[in-house]
């Protein structure tokens, strides 16, 4: 250590400070807080109309010996295609592609998660295998 003092904290009460930032709010109130109404509720996905029919498959033939999840038969445009694989990669946490025909490939074996996705989207009919 070095032969300077060491410099001692100050105890006991803070000093004053010479402007406070919340000076100006002395006096007003705060206004009640209101219990939220009952609005109409929005729809939720679940609600909207999906494509009527889903086949969720696990394929492992062809692909080394590696397990993916396969979608067919979404009646989509292929703009729909794009955005729902996005959201369901997104859900699963994995990675996927679009196959020729349209048919959905998401990395690993998830047909009842997908399963449950599918319906909060509003497929009517799902057939997992």
């Amino acid at each position: 250590m070095s032969d300077e003092k060491k410099q001692r904290i100050p105890t006991g009460p803070p000093p004053e400070l010479k402007h406070s930032p919340f000076a100006a709010l002395k006096g007003v109130e705060a206004a009640p807080r209101q219990a939220p109404t009952a609005a109409q509720p929005t729809p939720t996905p679940a609600q909207k109309k999906g494509p009527p029919k889903a086949v969720v498959r696990m394929e492992r033939a062809g692909r080394n010996g590696k397990e993916v999840t396969v979608i067919e038969q979404l009646e989509l445009s292929s703009t729909e295609r794009e955005k729902w694989l996005k959201a369901l990669k997104s859900a699963l946490g994995c990675g996927g592609s679009i196959e020729d025909g349209g048919v959905l490939i998401v990395q690993g074996d998830h047909r009842e998660r997908v399963a449950a996705w599918l319906e909060q989207r509003g497929v009517r009919q799902i057939s997992v295998g």
